[in-house]
């Protein structure tokens, strides 16, 4: 895990979750870092993996087939793993299953960067991509609300990170009223359930913008 996606999964944490709970780690491979020490003392954390690995507890013989009863988990998080998933929005389903109805999703993906493989490299999330998946979410019959989502700028490493946190029932949005978004200093593309519209909009990535900057061109081109 590169060091900007801690730094958000610390944030998330600091954030969201302020006591003991049960929390599952979907990609929980200890790869130069891991969530499970951002988590508070206490928490019934178990990591899942596709394989085995330091800080995997559970190996998942189905990815799209989480072994947890419904609503049982106060918390799902996932950082740097979703872009290695070949159906992803199967895999979200599933964690709507699992969580309460006041859980918690907490979803870091890269927006760019490296193909790289573990053992597969499939996706890259945009701006709008937290959306499509709360929209897959009522379209399967569940009533998730997407609480945040934004973009990061690259800082400490050469990724853009794509963040969202859904809740599991919309009607417990109330239950979580802070936000990583008045904490995570510069963004783009930003979220929040009951704003209209985009926060720090920007249409060209930051790698784009950099590449505009050192060709001289006004914007990057297509």
């Amino acid at each position: 895990m590169h060091p900007s996606a801690l730094e958000n999964g610390r944030l998330f944490f600091q954030t969201y979750v302020h006591q003991a709970c049960h929390v599952l780690e979907i990609g929980a491979q200890d790869v130069n870092g891991s969530l499970r020490q951002l988590a508070p003392p206490g928490c019934d954390y178990v990591g899942l993996d596709f394989v085995e690995g330091p800080g995997v507890d559970v190996v998942l013989e189905d990815p799209y087939t989480l072994p947890f009863a419904d609503c049982s988990a106060d918390v799902v998080v996932s950082s740097s793993c979703f872009e290695h998933v070949e159906f992803f929005w199967l895999m979200f389903n599933e964690v709507l299953r699992v969580l309460k109805p006041a859980g918690l999703f907490y979803l870091n993906a890269p927006s760019n960067g490296d193909y790289h493989r573990y053992p597969v490299d499939c996706w890259r999330f945009y701006p709008d991509a937290a959306m499509a998946l709360l929209h897959w979410g009522q379209r399967s019959g569940y009533r998730p609300a997407l609480l945040e989502s934004f973009t990061t700028y690259q800082r400490l490493d050469v990724w853009n990170d794509s963040v969202a946190v859904f809740v599991r029932d919309e009607a417990q949005a109330h239950v979580h009223p802070a936000r990583m978004l008045g904490r995570v200093g510069r963004y783009m593309n930003g979220r929040l359930l009951g704003c209209d519209g985009i926060l720090c909009p920007q249409t060209a990535s930051e790698d784009g913008q950099k590449l505009a900057h050192l060709t001289g061109h006004a914007k990057p081109r297509e």
